[in-house]
């Protein structure tokens, strides 16, 4: 059974809002605060400490990108699962840079929305089938050589195993796929992040996604 996450649901709607938090209760998580704007969503979160907040962006008084921003400088640990009907480049993009873990379209399955609850609350990146696939291949070409606006040089099993990485793979579901050892994947990701600067997966995600990661090629 998942463990129990402390959630935060942060919706305009209130009908929509209260249906969220009702399907999370009911699959045995404890819904710690709601909000239907953003500063109410700031002020709520620093009381309630969840460990995670289920995040819509068009909000009145501010946009959920800020209200993210904001929580996230607050609360390090927490972590910020965007649920919004918006699948536009722009908004994904700017969640993620705003330091959200995953971003999921509100056309998703019950079952889809607990699923990504129980992943993003483990520290796994997730998002809607096709969102990932925004990620074009600009960053292919740190495989290539190295670069003249000092880009560090990865190999092409560092970018492959990124490329992974930003699809919310976990190392085991990495070296499965890759046909390696947990412990090369998990060598091909620290080195990474070292080349990177990056202190973590998340922040790994998301230099991927911002720097165009194509992860629609299997």
């Amino acid at each position: 059974m998942p463990d129990v996450v402390r959630v935060m649901v942060v919706d305009d709607h209130p009908i929509w809002r209260e249906g969220v938090a009702r399907d999370l209760q009911e699959a045995g998580h404890e819904v710690v605060a709601t909000a239907g704007d953003g500063p109410s969503a700031v002020r709520r979160a620093a009381a309630a400490r969840p460990e995670l907040v289920l995040m819509d962006l068009q909000l009145p008084e501010g946009s959920g990108v800020e209200a993210t921003g904001e929580i996230l400088a607050a609360d390090p640990a927490a972590r910020v699962l965007v649920l919004s009907a918006s699948g536009e480049d722009a908004d994904v993009l700017a969640a993620v840079k705003a330091g959200a873990t995953g971003y999921l379209l509100k056309s998703a399955r019950r079952e889809e929305l607990l699923d990504a609850v129980d992943r993003t609350a483990r520290g796994e990146t997730v998002f809607s089938p096709g969102l990932a696939g925004l990620v074009l291949g600009e960053f292919r070409r740190m495989a290539a050589g190295p670069q003249d606006d000092g880009t560090p040089k990865l190999t092409e099993r560092e970018v492959e195993v990124l490329r992974l990485v930003a699809k919310g793979l976990s190392a085991r579901q990495v070296a499965d796929r890759l046909v390696l050892s947990h412990r090369t994947v998990q060598n091909h990701v620290q080195n990474t992040l070292r080349k990177l600067q990056l202190h973590n997966r998340v922040e790994l995600t998301r230099y991927a996604i911002e720097q165009g990661l194509d992860t629609t090629e299997e």
